[in-house]
């Protein structure tokens, strides 16, 4: 796993101090320790490549399997049209999370999905195909000025 950002993000979990009886605690208390950290979730989130997320899922045969996560810089997006953003993952099995912020130029901050209850027209999605991010806006939602989409998934390698 050499290809992501943060392949050392994990304390060792063993550790050797010396073969005396303090050792036999400063061994344990190491173990214990490095179990707790590695058990967080990591808040790395790169542009660049993919970092581990410090998730375990166990959606197949009870397998432990952990996610990669990507964010995504774009720019504006004009009311009514599209931004694709392709994301370069070619080994995954499933996404986990995809979500994104953006800016508008009445200058608030949306979260995608964002759903107007009284004008549907006004939403704005995401979706995501095997190449592409896709940033959608309604015909009456407010332009685009910059934003941040976020991938997670679950991955072959």
């Amino acid at each position: 796993m050499t290809s992501v950002i943060n392949h050392t993000a994990y304390l060792r979990t063993t550790r050797d101090f010396n073969n005396d009886e303090i050792s036999v605690v400063m061994n344990k208390a190491y173990i214990d320790i490095a179990a707790a950290v590695n058990s967080r979730t990591i808040g790395i989130f790169p542009t660049n490549k993919p970092a581990i997320t410090g998730e375990s899922w166990f959606v197949s045969s009870n397998q432990r399997q952990q996610t990669l996560r990507q964010i995504y810089n774009f720019g504006s997006i004009a009311s009514g049209t599209e931004l694709d953003i392709p994301h370069g993952i070619t080994s995954f099995t499933n996404f986990t999370k995809i979500y994104a912020t953006v800016t508008t130029n009445v200058v608030d901050y949306r979260p995608i999905p964002y759903i107007d209850p009284n004008t549907l027209t006004t939403g704005m999605t995401i979706l995501v195909d095997s190449t592409n991010i896709r940033i959608v806006l309604g015909s009456t939602a407010p332009p685009v000025t910059s934003g941040i989409a976020v991938l997670e998934w679950l991955s072959n390698v």
